[in-house]
């Protein structure tokens, strides 16, 4: 069992040694742990985690290894049937059949029907296809199916169906101290370097210093500016909701990045660009930045890059008030078209395989408004963007 816990560790790319594995053995047999779950986790954390960036990942690898686990204690106490498995049992999953019965409401009356909803509703309603609810198939509430909805309170996506979502959710802000994989990637965004001589004059020139000295007959050291990558970067991250399946890839991609370009920035958004993006995730809600001040701060000869899966309600790129999370006076179109505008030199790098973008409406219109210079995140995808940023 112990030794399974060592092996996904090391699955999971967390620097484990045989030497902390035996360490933590040896804690085990004098008893540290007590033969208790809470004890042997702190145990093991303190033998096998040397950095706290890798807490996180332990925490989900310890407890996939010892699911179910708990202390004689824990085991006798009675407990109730978790709310969890109550409100899961009561979610209501629809054949396709069904599901295409379900008429989608359209934008406008979407709204209009949820303000008489609103007005009329006096309590809390479960199942059926009008009220603001749970399990059914009404256009509102959580934990139901339509194909056009907005969901009220609910932990997450389900169907990937929402035009609107009234929760506040947390999103993680990328690692860029990642090196899984950077390396290929720096070496693709290498396409984008121009060198200049800029700074201070303080890397020594030895053709010079040879030269003056030959001539002058002593030592003439002649210093010259470091010679660094002239390149400017912004990079637009798409974060949450379906990007939370390619966070891996965004993150080797920001850790790259990060690394390689000395002027470089980042920003943050949610599915489209709108009025304000914002540099940390956690605290995104008081914390923005306005597009307005990225498109007045930084001069054009910028290089912009957004990474996203452009999978969205197509309202959301197109209408006003379209995104999931707030009520934009502009349309995410309107926006894009703003800071396409700005910075003419300007990717949209896609983590979903590129023989789906047909499929998907939101997609297809993204890549208009990027005038086709939409690539797929893959190592040929990065090194034909970094091709057209270099023109």
């Amino acid at each position: 069992m112990f030794l399974r816990l060592f092996t996904d560790l090391r699955a999971a790319k967390i620097p484990v040694t045989l030497r902390e594995y035996l360490a933590l053995l040896e804690g085990v047999e004098a008893d540290l742990a007590e033969h208790r779950v809470d004890e042997f986790y702190y145990l093991a954390r303190c033998c096998l985690v040397k950095d706290e960036r890798h807490l996180d990942r332990f925490d989900q690898v310890f407890a996939q290894v010892f699911k179910g686990m708990e202390t004689l204690g824990q085991g006798i106490e009675p407990t109730g049937i978790p709310d969890e498995w109550l409100r899961k049992l009561a979610e209501k999953y629809l054949t396709d059949e069904e599901k295409a019965q379900i008429e989608a409401l359209g934008w406008d009356k979407l709204f209009e029907t949820l303000k008489q909803r609103l007005e009329e509703q006096k309590g809390r309603h479960q199942g059926g296809s009008k009220w603001i609810g749970t399990a059914g198939t009404s256009p509102y509430g959580a934990y139901g199916y339509n194909p056009e909805g907005v969901r009220i309170g609910q932990d997450g996506n389900r169907n990937f169906r929402a035009v609107k979502v009234w929760d506040k959710r947390e999103f993680k802000d990328f690692d860029d101290t990642r090196e899984l994989g950077v390396r290929n990637l720096r070496i693709a965004l290498r396409r984008l370097r121009k060198f200049a001589r800029t700074g201070a004059a303080e890397e020594l020139d030895l053709d010079s210093t040879i030269s003056e000295t030959a001539r002058h007959g002593y030592l003439d050291v002649k210093l010259r500016p470091e010679r660094r990558n002239a390149v400017k970067v912004l990079l637009f991250l798409d974060v949450g909701g379906s990007m939370d399946w390619h966070v891996e890839l965004a993150e080797e991609l920001f850790s790259a990045a990060r690394a390689e370009f000395k002027h470089f920035e980042h920003f943050y958004f949610h599915n489209c660009p709108y009025e304000r993006v914002w540099r940390e995730n956690r605290r995104r809600h008081d914390q923005v930045i306005p597009t307005w001040d990225v498109l007045r701060t930084y001069p054009a000869d910028y290089r912009v890059v957004f990474v996203g899966d452009a999978s969205m309600s197509p309202y959301e790129i197109a209408m006003p008030g379209g995104s999931v999370e707030h009520w934009n006076e502009e349309a995410g179109a309107v926006w894009m078209e703003r800071i396409v505008g700005r910075f003419q030199k300007s990717v949209w790098l896609n983590p979903v395989q590129q023989n789906l973008w047909s499929y998907t409406q939101s997609i297809r219109q993204i890549g208009g408004l990027m005038g086709g210079r939409m690539f797929p995140l893959t190592l040929d995808g990065l090194d034909g963007a970094m091709k057209v940023l270099a023109r």
